[in-house]
């Protein structure tokens, strides 16, 4: 049985897809009106007879006509090109002795690097008239040039605003007037079964549209490549493939309510489902990197637990917790909000300004929603009472205020993938605790200072970092890195800036 493949969806060149989405609307309308019965009552015998018909004239209005949204929609979405610089090293033809023997000269050994352009791409939405799009980060991280060709041929060079790697989120730009643009919708007021569309640019084929429902929400899978990452998916059995990332997924009023973003696939293709970051997500994120440049992260403060079956298997004795639902505060962050607010090691969150935390993303998705000095409102269980905080949300820095354009997202800046060690390592090596490069990030500060796999990162900035989330709360610009190698070789690298 083969397993099961999360892909970024960026693009890829190959043939074209059939619509997926025609087929499983023909399907729903047949099921529901496909054979009507009735008994025709002849000199006391009744004899049924079945009338075949596809479809019901008078029930047709009753079926979602998504012509208007399409129609309207695809027009606002675009094709986005990234064209990134490579290093290539150029060999030298090995060696040949036949060369020798007639006398010809041999060529020198070894050879010189070269830049290459490299080109992908994806799909982005126009969000404004004067020329805002927003689309993945995995579609122009790392780009040194995009272009950006709308549905009507026009073909503009676009600038990136801003980047957020915690939500896959990016904003570009182009300079031109008179866009088509596409309005936000909720996608909080999604339902379950509701129709949706998928418009990009999969295999370049621009201005795809694929139809098909939302099978869920508020899905966690794992998949963007950020310690810090927020992810609340919007699932739905729309086909998507390499090349819809950044595109958009839209309701029947035509609204865009995601940004396509995953496919879970076990070839790399659309053979399954397709995930979206929501709009609740999209606009937050995109209101900061217009204002400010940055994403304004509002923290709580605290690490936890989704009350889940298996939470009540393992912990239920021990925290006396017999019902699923809400998440289970395992520690509080000294001086973070939650702690300020009065919150505490064992209380169970069960709703965040009014909504139910019904999924162990719930709590997540409403604190993304926000800015720090935002008041967020909880209902918290303790023991056998109820009793309702007000919290003031804070930095990552723990301050109730937001951040500059200067402030620093070190994790961003270092470029690279982090994780705690474990005790043992620590003991080990005679430290306090660290966090391990468990990859370095082409054109990141460890690489440029030739930092390699495995450094365990004790101090920035000569302050003490012991976790990943220390990482998080740093803000400073980055001068000196300390810290020590798994065979207890200690290292300290001096940033200079250029």
């Amino acid at each position: 049985m083969k397993n099961n493949t999360f892909v970024l969806v960026a693009v890829c060149f190959a043939s074209a897809l059939l619509g997926a989405g025609v087929a499983s609307y023909a399907v729903v309308r047949n099921t529901s009106t496909a054979t009507t019965i009735e008994y025709v009552n002849r000199d006391g015998d009744t004899v049924p007879i079945a009338k075949s018909q596809f479809v019901n004239l008078e029930q047709s209005a009753n079926y979602p006509d998504l012509t208007f949204a399409a129609e309207n929609a695809v027009k606002a979405v675009v094709n986005i090109e990234a064209v990134t610089e490579v290093e290539v090293q150029q060999g030298m033809m090995p060696y040949n002795p036949f060369f020798e023997f007639f006398g010809f000269p041999q060529p020198q050994q070894g050879g010189q690097s070269q830049k290459r352009e490299q080109k992908s791409g994806g799909s982005g939405v126009i969000i404004s008239t004067d020329g805002y799009i927003v689309t993945n980060n995995h579609v122009v991280d790392g780009a040194t040039k995009l272009r950006v060709k709308l549905n009507d041929g026009r073909v503009f060079d676009a600038k990136i605003i801003g980047k957020d790697p915690t939500t896959d989120v990016a904003l570009i730009k182009v300079e031109a007037e008179n866009l088509p643009i596409l309005k936000f919708g909720s996608s909080d007021a999604l339902r379950l079964g509701e129709w949706v569309l998928a418009i990009g640019s999969p295999f370049d084929l621009q201005s795809t549209i694929t139809a098909g429902i939302v099978s869920a929400k508020a899905r966690q899978l794992d998949v963007i490549p950020n310690e810090f990452r927020i992810e609340s998916f919007i699932q739905t059995d729309a086909a998507v493939n390499p090349g819809n990332s950044g595109g958009a997924l839209v309701n029947t009023k035509g609204e865009l309510v995601g940004i396509n973003t995953v496919i879970k696939s076990s070839t790399g293709s659309y053979i399954g489902y397709s995930f979206a970051v929501p709009e609740s997500i999209v606009r937050k994120v995109v209101n900061d990197l217009r204002e400010y440049g940055i994403v304004q992260r509002a923290l709580l403060g605290i690490s936890y637990r989704y009350i889940d079956q298996d939470f009540i298997d393992q912990l239920g004795k021990d925290t006396g917790i017999k019902e699923v639902g809400g998440v289970y505060v395992a520690g509080v962050v000294e001086g973070g909000s939650a702690s300020e607010a009065g919150l505490r090691k064992g209380d169970v969150i069960t709703e965040i300004d009014g909504v139910k935390i019904t999924a162990p993303t719930t709590l997540t998705e409403q604190i993304g929603k926000h800015r720090p000095n935002d008041k967020i409102s909880l209902v918290v269980k303790r023991g056998d009472k109820v009793k309702h905080f007000e919290v003031v949300l804070r930095n990552k820095a723990g301050k109730a205020e937001l951040l500059s354009k200067n402030d620093v997202d070190v994790v961003e800046v270092l470029g690279g993938r982090f994780a705690d060690i474990d005790d043992r390592a620590a003991r080990k090596l005679d430290i306090r605790g660290g966090v391990q490069v468990q990859s370095v990030k082409s054109g990141g500060l460890l690489a440029k200072a030739r930092v390699r796999e495995g450094f365990i990162i004790t101090h920035i900035n000569d302050k003490v970092v012991r976790s990943v989330a220390d990482l998080g709360r740093l803000t400073d610009k980055i001068q000196s890195i300390d810290g020590v190698y798994p065979d207890g070789k200690s290292a300290s690298y001096t940033i200079i800036n250029e």
